[in-house]
Formats: C-alpha cells, sequence, structure tokens
C-alpha cells in the first residue's frame, strides 16, 4: 500500500464511547438535528444544531456535494481456504476486474491478511465467483504481512448484478445493527457508485436544501465514487473515479471571482474538486473527470476548497489530513478539541463540522461559545 510521508498533527483521544451506533432518526432525532460544531475563524467555535447551517453561510457561498449513490457491497461468501468471509466490493477497475476485500463473517471485524493468489470466494450460493489475482494496487497490509485489498478476477454473473440483488451495505463493528441501503444514502446521491456513502452529506434533506438556496446558498454537485474507507493509519486513500461537470468548474469559478466562499461537503467532494484544477492556474477549476489520485494534505494544500462540511475522522486518518489541509492545523485542533470535550458522535451516522478558516485578509478569533 501506498504509505504518506505526512501524519496529522492534530491531537486527541480517540472517543470509542461515543460512536454513533445507528442513523439518528433511528435514535428518535431527525436527519438534520444532528449537532454541529462550526469552527470559524473570524466567529470562534459554537455549538449548534445541523439544521442551522444556514445561519453560518452567505448568500453567493456555494456548497459543493457529492452526488454518488452508495451500493450494496457487502456480500456473504465462502473461501475455498478460509471458510464464511464477508467480501467488501471496493472498486470496478477498467478492465472488468473488481478490486475486494475480504473479512471475517460475520461482522466483518477484521480483514483477513492471509489471502492468496488463486483463492476462490462463492459469492450468493456460486452465483459469483471471485478468483484473487493479485495484491491492490501492489502490497497492501497495515502489519506489513500479508495483504488487505485484492484484484479479482469472477466467473457467473457480474459482481455488480449479485451485489444488487443479495448485498448489503458495507458496514464496520461499531454499528449496533444492519441498516437498510436507503440508511446509507444521502439526499444528494443519485449516482450508483459508492462502496461506502459519502456521509458528510447525510445530515442535508430536501426541506434544509430548499431553505438554503431560498437564502441565496448556491449548492454544486460533484461526482466521486468512494473506495472502502477501512485505511490504517497513514494509508493513502486508493485512486477513485471522479467527475467535475463542466456547469460545477463555471460556478465555482465565478463564487471564487466574486469573494465567496467555495465550501465542499466532505473529504470525497474536495478531492473531486481539487483534482479539476487547472495545471500552473491555482484556483481555476475545469470540468474533468477519470481516476484521481489527488491526496490533499498539508504539504499538497487544496487550491479551490476555502470550507468543509465533515465528520469526524479517527486519529491517523487520511481524511484527518485533508481536514488541517483544508481549515489549518490550529482551528481543526480546537475543533476537535471542542468536540472531544463536548461528546460529539463519531462516523458515518454522528455528528457533523463546518469547518471556516480565515480568507486572505481576515482576522481570526480565540472565541469558543456554547461548548462546555
Amino acid at each position: 500500500m501506498r504509505l504518506l510521508d505526512e501524519s496529522p498533527a492534530v491531537r486527541f483521544e480517540a472517543p470509542r464511547t461515543t460512536y454513533a451506533g445507528g442513523p439518528a432518526e433511528r435514535r428518535g432525532t431527525a436527519r438534520d438535528g444532528v449537532r454541529l460544531l462550526v469552527a470559524d475563524a473570524a466567529a470562534g467555535v459554537v455549538d449548534t444544531r445541523f439544521d442551522r447551517i444556514g445561519d453560518h453561510l452567505s448568500a453567493g457561498d456555494l456548497l459543493v456535494v457529492n452526488d454518488s449513490a452508495t451500493l450494496a457491497g457487502a456480500l456473504d461468501g465462502v473461501s475455498d481456504r478460509h471458510g464464511a468471509v464477508v467480501a467488501h466490493l471496493a472498486t470496478p477497475l477498467d478492465d472488468g476486474t473488481w478490486v475486494v476485500e475480504l473479512r471475517r463473517a460475520p461482522d466483518a471485524d477484521r480483514s483477513i491478511l492471509d489471502a492468496r493468489p488463486g483463492d476462490e470466494i462463492d459469492l450468493a450460493a456460486g452465483r459469483t465467483v471471485l478468483r484473487l489475482e493479485a495484491p491492490y494496487p501492489t502490497a497492501s497490509s497495515p502489519t506489513g504481512a500479508g495483504n488487505r485489498l485484492w484484484r479479482a478476477t469472477w466467473d457467473g454473473d457480474p459482481p455488480a448484478r449479485t451485489a444488487h440483488r443479495y448485498g448489503r451495505p458495507i458496514a464496520y463493528g461499531y454499528l449496533d445493527e444492519r441498516y437498510p441501503l436507503a440508511d446509507h444514502q444521502t439526499v444528494f446521491g443519485h449516482v450508483p457508485g459508492s462502496a461506502e456513502m459519502a456521509s458528510a452529506a447525510r445530515p442535508f434533506t430536501a426541506e434544509l436544501v430548499t431553505r438554503l438556496v431560498a437564502r441565496g446558498v448556491l449548492i454544486a454537485p460533484v461526482t466521486l465514487h468512494t473506495g472502502v474507507s477501512s485505511q490504517e493509519a497513514g494509508e493513502a486513500p486508493q485512486p477513485e473515479r471522479f467527475v467535475v461537470p463542466v456547469a460545477t468548474a463555471d460556478l465555482v469559478n465565478l463564487v471564487r471571482a466574486r469573494g465567496r466562499r467555495v465550501v465542499a461537503v466532505g473529504t470525497s467532494a474536495t478531492r473531486a474538486l481539487e483534482s479539476a484544477v487547472v495545471d500552473g492556474s491555482p484556483g481555476i477549476v475545469s470540468a474533468a473527470s477519470g481516476w484521481t489520485t489527488r491526496v490533499v494534505t498539508p504539504g499538497h494544500p487544496p487550491q479551490v476548497v476555502q470550507g468543509l462540511v465533515t465528520g469526524w475522522h479517527d486519529p491517523g486518518a487520511s481524511h484527518l489530513l485533508l481536514v488541517e489541509a483544508v481549515a489549518g492545523e490550529a482551528l481543526a485542533q480546537r475543533a476537535y478539541g471542542a468536540a472531544t470535550r463536548g461528546g460529539y458522535l463519531w462516523h458515518e451516522f454522528g455528528d457533523s463540522s463546518l469547518l471556516l478558516p480565515a480568507l486572505a485578509g481576515a482576522p481570526a478569533s480565540g472565541a469558543t461559545r456554547g461548548i462546555s
């Protein structure tokens, strides 16, 4: 696997007792009723609710959202060497093979690292048979022994068809039960292709989007189909397929020219947009599509994105480097410190943040409001 040569500077204690075990609405809270921590370099830190996000945006600001929809990418299977396994379908490649991850059955709580080339996995009672060909992209083990991701050929029904009929959403052990695919979709998701939900947009609802648009907040889509997110600390994200449409690129350039903010909803939207920056013209994007290997870090900072809506990420995760790159180390540290002290909920069904670093020439504030 590709290791990053940068490590997150933000320090906090992993809040394992405050993982969200299920969707907000199944906990008795509306989707847009989850908590929102606003870390604004000019206004300070505010503890509020997601349906008040419009209070912290201005007419003419642009939210860039990921319209990729989640697939049912987890399938029970039987390996000819390991017995019962859970197969996670990560990404279809251009040559028809798939990137897959094998995890322990029944809860997919850990990766299987000792698979070998030639291993075969029956899915859905043999409707599809995966054959592991080679580690992807090369070695991919968090321990240095074995491999986590594999490129696999297949026989029988196409893996996507089998997943559509018999699969379920990819989920990990911190969830208190399995939830239907609809719970793993966002209001913007209508282009199927993601292994896991682009979860930063999950708290948005149609009603909230309507209110934001009525206030003059702009919204534009990009597409980035996510792979599996179970990277280990220090592991770079894999290449992912993305599209930045002409209309979105033009709107981004117009908003920036008028001095308004471009706020990405999620790390996936950030990666897509930053992959469309025109070479030699920082801050300018054009329509683009294909596979992106762009990794946004403090050492390779964003050129276009000026704010971020995102959930809460684990220590050492590559997503945390992206947060620092957009928000700046100091503001990101304040946000994570406030969130851990304030009992915010982590992961895809958890609480959210809006990070607004200072624009060029704007003073920063040290105020903190509403956080105990």
